[in-house]
């Protein structure tokens, strides 16, 4: 990460899923990076967002050691014990959807409240959100993944709206949400993600790569592993 200050330091949110864990495994091996913490539901401070008041609890906690220079959310849901997919609107459930939109829009939600303010103030500091293509309404071709669609798209629209607000109290703060692709892991694996994904760390790398290349000015987009901007 060039672009960060020397020395600088680097939570991972979700740090034990594939792409949190590679990234932390990468930063962890980059000489410029003076510290980096790993946050979960088994770390401590842990991080869960079926329990809300620990990400307040754990932000408290490392605001004591801030400012941190690059926070990085990797968490995200596409299946559980309340469903998959939906493909068809009849395969709709409330129990699906508020456990979507729990992990994917309300958790980070949260995140965001809590964790942007350890950005540095007068120094570039980076929050990114690991969001989906499919999350985007102006792509949205094929339809269906109705939950997972929906609260990716309202991650996107909290990013956003944050990013509006941050900008006037961190100037050279970036906000960006992004799209990993296909990437071999738990979340993939029921969808030929072992065939089709690319490996945990050649994502890492292609997304630390990413939001080293944005400036103040792209704060509140989307961008894809490779840079390219998505539609909302």
């Amino acid at each position: 990460m060039q672009s960060l200050p020397t020395a600088y330091r680097a939570l991972i949110l979700g740090g034990s899923g594939a792409i949190g864990g590679a990234m932390a495994a990468q930063l962890a091996a980059d000489p410029r990076c003076s510290e980096l913490v790993s946050l979960h539901r088994r770390s401590t401070p842990a991080l869960d967002f079926d329990q809300p008041q620990t990400i307040a609890a754990a932000a408290r906690t490392l605001s004591t050691q801030g400012p941190w220079h690059l926070i990085v959310l990797a968490t995200g849901m596409l299946s559980g014990p309340t469903g998959g997919p939906e493909k068809r609107l009849a395969d709709l459930n409330a129990d699906h959807l508020m456990a979507s939109f729990n992990t994917n829009a309300i958790g980070p939600a949260l995140v965001l409240a809590h964790f942007a303010p350890l950005l540095p103030k007068h120094e570039r500091g980076i929050l990114a959100v690991l969001s989906a293509k499919v999350g985007s309404i102006g792509d949205n071709r094929l339809g269906g993944w109705y939950s997972y669609r929906a609260s990716k798209a309202a991650l996107n629209m909290l990013l956003k709206t944050a990013s509006i607000e941050l900008a006037r109290t961190h100037p050279q703060a970036v906000l960006a949400a992004l799209h990993p692709g296909t990437v071999t892991s738990a979340l993939s694996a029921p969808f030929r993600g072992a065939q089709i994904g690319r490996p945990p760390a050649d994502a890492a790398h292609a997304l630390l790569a990413t939001l080293d290349t944005l400036s103040p000015k792209d704060s509140g987009g989307f961008w894809a592993y490779n840079g390219q901007g998505l539609p909302w």
